[in-house]
């Protein structure tokens, strides 16, 4: 058995300490190895920075030699040794859905992050032992007795985060036969009663779409935040989702947040945590795990995160049209669909992770993915006269793939999508997946034939119509950061992280759009600008082409749609 020990010695200082306790088995030496990255997060996270202190002992308490052999790998001299302790501490001070947060309120933990492997002992029983309040409860899956949990494997304690704290506001629903625990931890009034209406609607839904529920028992935690935040991540038998703020929990946006991420990590469930990539079966937490399907493991999700809560009834039309309308304008106002195809990107996320990076570089796995799925969604439903479809290469990926423990490779994708549609669409990876050409055409086909009216508006801010540039507040100034390329703004040399203070020499007080508004007439208009420190001027020019640029998205059900569009939508609503 491994045994792992947690505890604080300063309930505020975001320390939490470990011991841990190996059976040598006459073993030379041992090899520790901890994780550079987590999966739901395609980067590297180099866990071992926030590791202090770190040192080894025998069963006498006779100190060990050890080495660095990597950035997260150590080697311990253990010949003649019957019991390793290994006592280090780890810096907790990250609240979100995947990381580790202890103070004096909390200890919450993703293994992942600071429980060391031992090599050779993967899957032997791994015990937690928990020293925190009698007040505090535990919300976890794994099998807890007191204040003792228990993994059978390394696998599935890492994959297995636990909140311990007083602070816990816990219910169950149940579908099939299957046991669904909340867990809320933070200042809110959850109200169970409607979220238990809500998710086991879309649970009931999730299961029927994929015939079965892999396990027996799921848990969801939920970090409330005092303040705006959206995260989610998927484990095989729970998730962790952060959302805030706590006080707005049942407003309408923060509630729908809530049940977005709730439904997109359940569906990874299947997708992902059973159904995987040749690249990531199993899991190889030392290094990246490059795949080029990041459109099918997070964009499928996405897809049907979104759709399942239209399909089960907790949204309507409306609303999910809202969601639909944010996965487009993410897709038109991201120009790194011109530079990096979506398997590309996919790819680069090992690279700079889930930063903006480099502007125009690369494009986004979720929404880019979201959008293909819903095509080839469309196209199934199309070529089998609404018989099949991309239900049902979900379900072909999980019992050809997923339920026999075997990974898929990117042309597994193609040919299950050419034999459910009895047709070749091969043409559609060519250029949605692997190109870099805008796949507006195939949008609007896909709406069409659903009879969806599409259409495009001028937004709120003259800036990103007429001017071609975004900007966020920066105390009384607008800070540019995002520019459309070969955009008005872009000719003038605006560029992101430039901070614009005047108009016509007119200062700027949180309100650049009233003076774009008031000088409109003019052709020309001066901004000044402080650009690296400096402060210039710079003059921009109205687009004589008339181009227009961040236009806003809107979808409804068109009025005018035909018997066949509508039948085609409510089939489509409905698989």
């Amino acid at each position: 058995m491994i045994h792992y020990t947690f505890f604080q010695k300063n309930r505020f200082a975001h320390y939490v300490y470990i011991d841990l306790l190996v059976n040598v088995n006459s073993e030379k030496q041992i090899e520790l190895q901890l994780a550079a990255w987590r999966p739901g997060r395609y980067e590297l996270g180099n866990f071992a920075k926030n590791i202090k202190h770190l040192t080894c002992w025998d069963e006498n308490n006779k100190a060990l030699s050890f080495r660095k052999t990597s950035k997260d790998c150590w080697v311990v001299d253990t010949e003649g040794c019957i019991q390793l302790k290994v006592s280090y501490s780890y810096y907790a001070a990250e609240l979100n859905a995947g990381a580790c947060f202890v103070n004096h309120e909390q200890m919450y933990i993703n293994p992942v992050h600071c429980c060391l492997q031992v090599k050779g002992q993967e899957n032997v029983t791994h015990k937690l032992t928990l020293t925190i309040p009698d007040t505090y409860k535990i919300a976890t899956s794994l099998k807890t007795i007191g204040k003792e949990l228990f993994a059978s494997s390394y696998e599935e304690l890492v994959d297995s985060p636990f909140i311990a704290t007083a602070h816990l506001q816990s219910d169950v629903y149940e579908v099939n036969q299957i046991k669904f625990h909340l867990h809320f931890c933070g200042f809110c009034k959850p109200d169970f009663k409607k979220i238990k209406t809500d998710f086991e609607k879309f649970t009931q839904y999730q299961i029927e779409f994929w015939g079965s529920f892999p396990v027996s028992d799921y848990h969801f935690l939920f970090q409330i935040t005092p303040f705006k935040f959206y995260h989610g991540v998927e484990h095989q038998k729970n998730t962790v989702v952060a959302i805030g703020p706590g006080y707005a929990l049942h407003d309408a946006s923060v509630y729908e947040d809530v049940l977005g991420v709730s439904c997109h990590e359940l569906f990874h469930t299947w997708n992902i945590k059973y159904i995987r990539p040749l690249e990531m079966l199993p899991y190889n937490y030392t290094k990246e795990n490059y795949a080029r399907t990041g459109y099918v493991y997070e964009g499928f999700t996405t897809y049907y995160g979104d759709k399942h809560l239209l399909s089960s009834g907790v949204f309507n039309n409306e609303t999910y049209f809202k969601t639909l309308e944010e996965r487009l304008h993410k897709h038109f106002h991201n120009f790194g669909r011109y530079n990096l195809s979506v398997a590309d990107s996919s790819w680069d996320t090992w690279l700079d992770g889930y930063a903006p990076g480099a502007p125009y570089r690369k494009t986004n796995i979720y929404d880019e993915g979201n959008l293909i799925a819903l095509i080839l969604d469309v196209a199934i439903l199309k070529a089998t006269q609404h018989k099949s479809s991309l239900r049902e290469v979900c379900r072909l990926l999980y019992a050809r793939f997923g339920q026999q423990n075997k990974g898929y490779g990117e042309q597994d994708i193609i040919h299950l999508v050419n034999e459910v549609s009895g047709t070749d669409l091969s043409y559609l990876f060519k250029n949605l997946v692997y190109a870099t050409a805008d796949y507006e055409q195939a949008i609007a086909e896909a709406f069409l034939y659903l009879g969806i009216e599409w259409t495009k508006q001028k937004p709120e801010h003259l800036q990103d119509y007429l001017f071609g540039f975004k900007t966020i507040e920066n105390g009384h100034y607008a800070r540019v950061n995002v520019v459309a390329p070969y955009s008005p703004a872009w000719k003038a040399g605006l560029f992101n992280g430039d901070d614009i203070v005047a108009v016509n020499k007119r200062i700027i007080k949180n309100n650049l759009s009233h003076w774009l508004h008031y000088f409109d007439g003019e052709e020309l208009l001066t901004l000044s600008v402080i650009k690296n420190e400096e402060l210039i001027e710079l003059t921009l020019e109205k687009d004589k082409k008339g181009n227009k640029w961040f236009e806003k998205q809107t979808l409804k059900v068109a009025t005018d749609a035909s018997a066949e569009q509508k039948a085609a939508f409510e089939i489509w609503k409905g698989c």
